[in-house]
């Protein structure tokens, strides 16, 4: 357990001994500032903040763990939430742990139809076997729906804050199951055990070099793993102050978020973070005040620096520094974090010759830099280029293995595979998937390399195919088709099938067709040689499907387009998108 996380739940608050901001035993930190200053702002529909205290946070906690007791929840139990970000989700989630269950976040309803988001919901809940899913009013008839789906005749809870507080219990092993996204497959729960979380939590908080009194502000969602782990539980550990706002407040307007490092030290984010805000504000980026802002841990996508160096160009006048971008490489399967940057040098970044690319072999490269070090502007530097995500944290092992499990010297392509008190016990009721446990640790299922020890990660080896003898990696091909066209990232999606009739690549594109077409079409035949055919999907808003943290379902959109379930979709004739082998 925990007693970072558990010690302010109590009535009055204790404080863990050698805590990292050397707080005393009465609340305050070395500067004599009352603790109960702090807490989490939650961004309002209205343009504002309301505030919550810890003291404010741990009582209603306590009063939901009253109530789940009350209704027979026993340490060890798992506990379902289907609430968006705000006080009662923060309530529920803490008085879960109050209470002495494990948690379980259930992404709420977003953009998904409803039939859909329902069979994903239930699917969550049927391996959970959850004793107990909190939800709001609002939220209650959809909770029912995924109840019945999940073939539980259970009612949902709706959250209230009106229970006997009890004191925090001593907790089950695990705390909380965390669900895949669902990238490369259908959701599995990760076991993260108190002991995993506490390991990764020292780690982040080492990396960002956290100081008393530090604030953070996220708009990431709570289900996702660095949404709750990342941005969340960091500072809650420390009980500093957080700044945080659902996902769609964000999209709704992105300078929200910016504002809040005017004070805020520390975020993490996935790149389109810092694309979709350059493109929506453009120039206005300058006029904030971003001075205060010391870290950005950078992951859960592909990162492309030209995206990066975009905002930061834009950005500089605010104060912001190219240096605060900490690019990452986690997974939830090794709790969060495995490697992050420090920020102390800049990250280095390579020119990969693709062409080259081959399992287990030499990586070829062509040019090397350092981020944001070159007097070439975004628009006019090549493809291809990576970014350096540190090496591996303290206590963490990462290495590169081909397909027996053997190391492999830097330099060469292959799988990465993770050790350390962070990697989990493995997946709930016995699931399986391409990430497998493997004495102790994790074969990740994703594609990379050393060079002077730092990761650089090409992508899902199940997200690749063979062409012309090479791995050749659909994030790369989507970024080309970016690069090409103009096209937003998170507007199109590579999916690419190996067949016995041969390889095939789909482009799927929310834009209405034209000469971007064509443009499409010739840099991913470059890529990909004659033999591979092609073929381009395009369609409305909605066309790509994305997992519950944005990542593209490329499986699923394969087979949505084969069964003929893709309305709207356009398939253009292949004659005009293809000079390689027909379809």
């Amino acid at each position: 357990m925990s007693d970072a996380l558990f010690s302010w739940l109590t009535d009055p608050p204790r404080t863990a001994a050698g805590d990292l901001n050397g707080r005393d035993l009465n609340g305050r930190d070395l500067n004599g500032r009352d603790l109960h200053g702090r807490g989490i702002h939650l961004a309002d529909d209205r343009g504002g903040w309301e505030f919550h205290g810890y003291p404010e946070l741990a009582a209603s906690a306590r009063r939901v763990a009253g109530s789940l007791a009350a209704q027979g929840v026993h340490p060890g139990d798992v506990v379902c939430l289907l609430l968006p970000t705000g006080f009662p989700c923060l309530s529920s989630l803490f008085g879960v742990w109050a209470a002495g269950a494990t948690v379980c976040l259930i992404p709420p309803p977003s953009f998904a139809a409803e039939a859909e988001y329902v069979e994903h919901a239930a699917g969550i809940l049927r391996q959970t076997e959850a004793a107990v899913t909190i939800t709001a009013e609002g939220l209650a008839p959809l909770a029912d729906r995924v109840l019945a789906a999940a073939g539980s005749d259970r009612e949902p809870w709706i959250w209230r804050d009106d229970g006997d507080e009890i004191q925090p219990r001593e907790p089950g092993e695990l705390a909380l199951l965390q669900f895949t996204s669902g990238s490369s497959s259908r959701p599995r729960g990760v076991r993260v055990t108190w002991a995993n979380l506490e390991a990764n939590l020292a780690l982040i908080r080492s990396t960002l070099g956290w100081r008393a009194g530090d604030a953070g502000a996220s708009w990431l969602p709570l289900h996702h793993d660095m949404g709750l782990i990342g941005c969340l539980l960091t500072p809650v550990s420390v009980q500093d102050d957080l700044w945080l706002m659902r996902p769609e407040q964000f999209i709704r307007d992105p300078a929200r978020w910016l504002r809040c490092f005017a004070v805020a030290a520390h975020t993490a984010a996935p790149p389109f973070a810092f694309e979709y805000a350059a493109r929506r504000l453009g120039d206005r980026l300058a006029d904030l005040d971003l001075s205060a802002w010391r870290n950005a841990i950078v992951g859960a996508e592909p990162i492309n620096p030209r995206a990066l160096e975009h905002f930061a160009r834009l950005a500089a006048p605010a104060g912001f520094s190219p240096s605060v971008y900490l690019p990452s490489y986690g997974l939830a399967e090794a709790t969060l974090a495995v490697t992050v940057r420090t920020s102390d040098t800049p990250a280095p970044t390579v020119r990969v010759d693709t062409g080259t690319l081959r399992f287990a072999g030499p990586v070829t490269i062509d040019e090397e830099g350092e981020f944001a070090s070159s007097a070439k502007t975004p628009s006019d530097v090549e493809d291809g280029w990576l970014i350096g995500c540190g090496g591996a944290g303290d206590g963490v092992g990462a290495t590169v293995v081909d397909d027996e499990g053997r190391p492999l010297p830097d330099g060469h392509l292959g799988e990465i595979e993770v050790t350390g008190p962070s990697v989990t016990s493995g997946y709930h009721a016995g699931r399986t998937g391409s990430t497998r446990f493997v004495d102790g640790g994790i074969r990740t299922g994703d594609a990379g390399f050393f060079h002077r020890g730092e990761l650089f990660v090409l992508g899902r080896m199940g997200d690749s195919l063979k062409a012309r003898g090479r791995s050749v990696y659909m994030e790369d091909l989507e970024a080309k088709v970016v690069s090409a066209t103009g096209i937003a990232r998170e507007k199109c999606a590579v999916v690419g099938v190996e067949g016995t009739g041969g390889a095939s690549v789909t482009l799927f594109a929310e834009k209405a067709e034209g000469t971007w077409v064509e443009d499409a079409t010739l840099v991913l035949r470059s890529a990909l040689g004659d033999d591979v055919a092609i073929t381009v999907v395009t369609g409305r808003s909605g066309l790509i499907r994305k997992t519950s943290s944005g990542k593209p379902r490329r499986r699923h959109m394969w087979e949505e387009l084969r069964a003929g379930r893709l309305r709207d979709a356009r398939v253009l004739e292949t004659a005009h998108v293809t000079t390689g082998r027909p379809v």
